[in-house]
């Protein structure tokens, strides 16, 4: 039975003792039936509580993980420029007069 059939179903108990004139057996069974139709519902509630809880911190984990990649990627990247620096500094004292290595 799905979420939504047992749902109708307590609804239509519900209106029942509402309107009918309910002899105390039939009150019985129909209290009874709705305990479990209640109990059910609770349950898939819960499990699609906890699966929902699953999918968002998987989402969470990606999103940590491509966060961690970034910060990675920004630190090389950094850590590229850098070097190229050091190598455009190096370029220029190659062509500085009297060359490389001696004092002007």
């Amino acid at each position: 039975m799905t979420y939504r059939e047992a749902i109708k179903e307590l609804e239509t108990i519900l209106r029942a003792l509402e309107t009918d004139a309910v002899d105390v057996d039939d009150l019985t069974a129909r209290v009874e039936r709705s305990a479990e139709l209640i109990r059910l519902c609770r349950h898939k509630l819960r499990h699609a509580e906890a699966s929902l809880d699953r999918v968002f911190d998987s989402l969470d984990e990606d999103e940590e993980t491509n966060e961690e990649e970034e910060a990675e990627a920004d630190e090389l990247e950094t850590e590229e420029d850098e070097s190229e620096e050091d190598e455009t500094e190096e370029d220029e004292h190659d062509h500085m007069p009297g060359g490389p290595g001696r004092a002007w």
